[in-house]
């Protein structure tokens, strides 16, 4: 019986009785074939215009078994990485070229992943013998999105059963920042309130911000945001000391305002507060009094 070659990394596998007095050269040559396809490292110079093909010979060292392969040099033209169709193979690779052209992986006659023209990064990919495939490196679920960046930045926070590893915390409730959460579900994070800078006219207000209110030149009204949620806040603040003499109007803007149909008027000196949303009963509520 002859010697055959392994499918995924073209090992010699060695037929009984064949190799007479070369079966350890044979073997060894095998043993460095998987430590290049365990922790080996190639750095493969790209053509400018036509990328490379990398090799795979069988029984044999080749820089397409490298476990790490680290693309360099100038290309000219978007260009493509190509390995052998029947190759099944997993892959660390760094595109470190020059040149704003898109790189891509790929099989011979099959697709691949393209590396964008100004990625220069590094792509986990794997080689199903067709084509080639980049393996996700973030979860589908369990994400962070900041609604805005800022003092009154908005985070929502998604736990899934699916990204818990520990039975015992299945169907249990977290608590972040002070807000408790079901595994499952999603729950809004207010992270403060983002001030902005002196009003002296009239203005409508956003959810989340706060504003310094001087009516020194004139009484004024602040009308509240239209269609608010429960939870939306805006706060403010008597910059100058003159809501006594120069009073702030609060405009419902069609909500109650605690439960009045009716706008607030500010008439104390220093006054600073927060109103906050509940429901189109009572509308908006002041936090403090």
């Amino acid at each position: 019986m002859a010697n055959s070659t392994s499918a995924s990394l073209k090992l010699t596998v060695q037929a009984t009785g064949e190799n007479s007095g070369t079966w350890g050269q044979i073997t060894n040559t095998n043993l460095l074939i998987l430590e290049q396809a365990i922790g080996g490292y190639s750095s493969v110079a790209l053509n400018a215009t036509t990328g490379a093909s990398l090799t795979y010979t069988n029984g044999a060292l080749s820089n397409g078994k490298n476990a790490v392969i680290e693309l360099t040099g100038t290309i000219t033209t978007n260009v493509n990485v190509t390995i052998p169709d029947s190759v099944e193979k997993t892959y660390y690779i760094y595109n470190n070229t020059s040149g704003a052209f898109t790189v891509t992986f790929k099989t011979s006659s099959g697709s691949g992943v393209a590396f964008a023209a100004t990625d220069k990064g590094y792509k986990i990919l794997y080689s199903n013998g067709t084509d080639v495939i980049e393996v996700p490196t973030t979860p589908a679920d369990g994400t962070i999105t900041a609604a805005k960046l800022a003092t009154d930045a908005v985070i929502t926070v998604k736990v899934s059963n699916a990204n818990i590893t520990n039975e015992k915390l299945a169907n249990k409730s977290i608590t972040i920042n002070g807000v408790a959460a079901t595994l499952g579900s999603s729950v809004t994070i207010a992270a403060g309130t983002d001030w902005q800078a002196v009003k002296t006219t009239g203005f409508t207000a956003v959810a989340g911000e706060g504003y310094f209110i001087n009516t020194t030149g004139g009484a004024f009204t602040m009308t509240l945001p239209a269609t608010p949620t429960l939870g939306d806040e805006v706060s403010f603040v008597d910059y100058a000391g003159t809501f006594d003499t120069n009073n702030l109007t609060i405009g419902r803007n069609s909500e109650n305002i605690q439960g009045s149909a009716a706008d607030l008027t500010v008439s104390v000196e220093r006054a600073a507060n927060t109103l906050v949303y509940t429901d189109g009963t009572q509308g908006w509520l002041l936090k403090a009094k």
